[in-house]
C-alpha cells in the first residue's frame, strides 16, 4: 500500500496545457485591417499616351494637367468610405510625381506649374488637412534606367548605381511628406532599404519585399479566396506570399490586401471609360474581400485634366453609399467569448446577413463555425464557414428569427468574438 506521501508531486513537474503560440497582428496592422478599404491612384505618362504601359514617348512639356485637384481625389476616397490613398508616385516607367533631381523623368521637367509642381506634396497637404491617412507605391522597376522588376539591373555596376537613386528616392518621399501609412514595393524589392523604412517608415505596413507586413491576395480582383487565413510561416512571407499560403498555425500575421480598378485598367485612357464596374460588381467586390477579412484597394485614376472623372467620382460615392445602406446600422448586435455567444432580439426578427469579427489582437482563433437562428423553440443553421478574423459576412435566404447565435465548432483557443450583428438589406441593390 502506498503511503500519501508518496502520491505529492512536486508542482515543478507538472505541464498545465497551455494555449497554442497564434500568430497577432501589431498595431499598425490592426489598425490598417480596420480601414477595410482603402483608395489607390494611378497617375502616369501612361495616361497621356493612352495605354496602359508607359513607352516613354510622351514629351514632358506636354504634360500639363492644369486642373489637377487633389481635394477632389480626397472627396472621391472620403465618399466611398476609404481610410487611405495609396498614389502611385512613380511607376515601372520610372516617371516620379515629386521634386526630384535623381531623374530627368519626372513632374519637375513637365510645364505643370513651370516644374515647380509637386503632386505628392499637394496630396499630403489635402490628406492631413482631412485626416486621411496617406501610402505609397514607389516603383523599383525603373524602364527609364533600364531597371527590371524588384530592382534588379543587368550587372553589379548598374546595380551599385541603381541601388543608390532608389534609395534617395524612397528617403525623399518617406521623409519630405509626413508620416506614411502604406508602402508598396511592386514586384518585390532587392534593394536594401531596411534601414530607410526604419528611420522614416517606422509604423508602415509593407507591401511586398523581404520587409513585407501586408501580402498581395494574389489577383487584381478585388478578391479574396475563403478562407483567407491571416497568417503564413515565415518561410511564405520571404518568398513573396499570396492568398494561398495562408495558414491557420502559420507563425508570422500578414494580413491579404485585395487590389482592383474601377475600369478594366489601371490608368485612365479614351477606351476605358464604358468599363467602369456597376454598383453591384463593386459589391461582389466588397464581400468577397472585406467580407473574407482582407482589405480592399480600389483604384481610381485621374485623366489628363488631374481630376477624378465625375463619373468615376459619382460611382465611388454610389459604392459607399451602398455599403452604408446595408451595413451602416445594424438591427441588433453584441460581443462576447466561448464557444457559443447569443443575440436575442426580442421578438420574430428578419434577416439576411450576419456579420461577425474576431477580436484579431488575440489572433485569428476560430477555425470552423456555425451560425444559427432561433424559429420558435428550434435552433436552425443559417450559414457555416471556417474562417472568421477581421470579418466575415456571411449572406442566407431571409429568415425570421428571434435570436441568432455564434456556435464555434472547432478553435486554437477560446473565441473572442468581437462583433455579431445581424441585417436585414432591402431589396434594392440586394
Amino acid at each position: 500500500m502506498l503511503s500519501m506521501t508518496a502520491l505529492i508531486i512536486p508542482l515543478a513537474m507538472i505541464h498545465f496545457a497551455q494555449a497554442p503560440l497564434l500568430a497577432k497582428p501589431t498595431p499598425e496592422q490592426l489598425a490598417w485591417q480596420d480601414g477595410e478599404i482603402g483608395m489607390f491612384i494611378h497617375f502616369a505618362p501612361n495616361t497621356w499616351q493612352d495605354k496602359e504601359g508607359d513607352d516613354l514617348s510622351t514629351p514632358l512639356d506636354t504634360i500639363n494637367p492644369a486642373q489637377l485637384d487633389t481635394e477632389q481625389w480626397v472627396d472621391v476616397a472620403e465618399s466611398m468610405g476609404a481610410h487611405i490613398i495609396v498614389f502611385v508616385v512613380k511607376h515601372v516607367g520610372g516617371f516620379c510625381m515629386w521634386q526630384t533631381d535623381t531623374t530627368p523623368y519626372g513632374i519637375k521637367h513637365t510645364a505643370w506649374r513651370d516644374g515647380k509642381g509637386d503632386v505628392l506634396a499637394d496630396l499630403s497637404a489635402s490628406c492631413k488637412k482631412r485626416g486621411m491617412k496617406l501610402g505609397l507605391y514607389i516603383s523599383p522597376r525603373d524602364d527609364m534606367h533600364g531597371v527590371d522588376t524588384g530592382g534588379k539591373c543587368k550587372d553589379a555596376e548598374a546595380q551599385k548605381k541603381y541601388d543608390a537613386i532608389y534609395r534617395q528616392q524612397l528617403t525623399e518621399v518617406l521623409s519630405r511628406y509626413g508620416e506614411m501609412f502604406e508602402v508598396w514595393f511592386d514586384g518585390s524589392n532587392i534593394v536594401e532599404v531596411g534601414d530607410i523604412l526604419k528611420q522614416y517608415a517606422p509604423k508602415a505596413v509593407i507591401f511586398q519585399g523581404k520587409y513585407a507586413s501586408i501580402r498581395w491576395v494574389g489577383n487584381e480582383d478585388g478578391v479574396a479566396p475563403y478562407p483567407a487565413w491571416n497568417a503564413v510561416s515565415e518561410a511564405a512571407r520571404l518568398s513573396g506570399a499570396t492568398a494561398k499560403n495562408g495558414d491557420p498555425n502559420g507563425d508570422v500575421w500578414l494580413p491579404n490586401e485585395c487590389d482592383a480598378r474601377m475600369r478594366a485598367d489601371w490608368f485612365w485612357s479614351s477606351k476605358n471609360a464604358k468599363t467602369l464596374k456597376t454598383v453591384e460588381q463593386l459589391m461582389d467586390m466588397y464581400y468577397k474581400s472585406v467580407g473574407h477579412g482582407a482589405v480592399l484597394l480600389l483604384n481610381n485614376t485621374p485623366d489628363m485634366t488631374g481630376r477624378i472623372p465625375e463619373a468615376d467620382a459619382k460611382r465611388a460615392a454610389e459604392f459607399g453609399a451602398e455599403i452604408r445602406r446595408r451595413f451602416g446600422k445594424s438591427l441588433a448586435e453584441t460581443s462576447g467569448q466561448g464557444d457559443r455567444v447569443e443575440l436575442e432580439l426580442g421578438k420574430p426578427t428578419r434577416i439576411d446577413r450576419v456579420v461577425t469579427m474576431e477580436d484579431i489582437a488575440q489572433g485569428e482563433r476560430v477555425r470552423e463555425y456555425r451560425i444559427e437562428g432561433r424559429i420558435g423553440q428550434e435552433w436552425k443553421e443559417l450559414a457555416q464557414g471556417t474562417a472568421i478574423g477581421h470579418k466575415k459576412i456571411d449572406r442566407f435566404a431571409p429568415a425570421e428569427v428571434s435570436a441568432v447565435a455564434f456556435r464555434c465548432l472547432k478553435s486554437a483557443d477560446t473565441p473572442v468574438i468581437r462583433k455579431l450583428a445581424v441585417y436585414d438589406v432591402p431589396e434594392t441593390h440586394k
